[in-house]
């Protein structure tokens, strides 16, 4: 191993096991929380461990059930040093029906150069245990597709972890979820993209006249204010 790769290697063990995995590290095979983020816990709870307003959070969808997400930037509330080493540039929160069930993590391509897939394996490792390379892919929405390749997964029954690359390929991204309520909330996207597809026209016809009743009262309103002012 060169010095470069060596030194890379030392920072992402540090920034991994000790900042990305919390502090102090989780003992093996305990993926029911992460950060202080505990799957479950209600929007009030995460938002407060992130250092956020609930009111932060994006609503997805509301029916058949709520789905929100709030944006985590782990690197700005937390002190400078620790942003040093971190190698998490952002993170995002999902919650079904008031409820976290899933976490993205996504690295830094610049905190993870010179890395290699094995290297990052081999550290995730250290905290998660023997990491299985199923041929599989996980829901990933983002600007490059709705599904990534599964590189390593480490998962108990309850919890699955998945390690991927980013769209572009140029750094990876940490997939957490607990799989009971990502399933439900899978089911839950999928009915409410149906659903709004179906009301989309008639929510297009509502927009519509409710625009022709604003501009009809402007110019009523308008009407009013002038008619009495006028002279020929």
């Amino acid at each position: 191993m060169n010095r470069a790769r060596a030194i890379g290697v030392g920072v992402l063990f540090g920034g991994l096991l000790c900042g990305v995995l919390g502090t102090p590290v989780l003992r093996a095979g305990d993926f029911s929380s992460y950060r202080g983020f505990q799957f479950g816990m209600n929007l009030s709870a995460a938002a407060k461990q992130a250092g956020m307003n609930p009111s932060e959070a994006t609503v997805l969808h509301q029916q058949p059930a709520l789905i929100q997400q709030l944006d985590w930037r782990p690197r700005w509330p937390i002190q400078a040093k620790q942003a040093q080493a971190d190698p998490v540039e952002d993170g995002l929160l999902s919650f079904y029906n008031g409820e976290l069930f899933r976490i993205v993590v996504s690295y830094d391509r610049y905190r993870m150069e010179g890395m290699t897939t094995e290297d990052v394996i081999d550290v995730i490792s250290q905290t998660y245990g023997t990491a299985t390379k199923p041929a599989a892919e996980v829901e990933y929405h983002s600007t490059y597709g709705e599904a990534a390749q599964v590189i390593a997964r480490w998962e108990d029954p309850e919890y699955s972890y998945n390690l991927v690359q980013t769209g572009n390929r140029s750094s990876f991204a940490m997939i957490l979820y607990s799989k009971r309520a990502d399933a439900a909330a899978q089911a839950a996207i999928v009915e409410a993209v149906r659903l709004e597809t179906q009301q989309a026209p008639q929510r297009e016809i509502d927009k519509q006249k409710k625009r022709e009743d604003d501009d009809r009262l402007a110019l009523e309103k308008a009407r009013t204010a002038n008619k009495p002012n006028f002279r020929p």
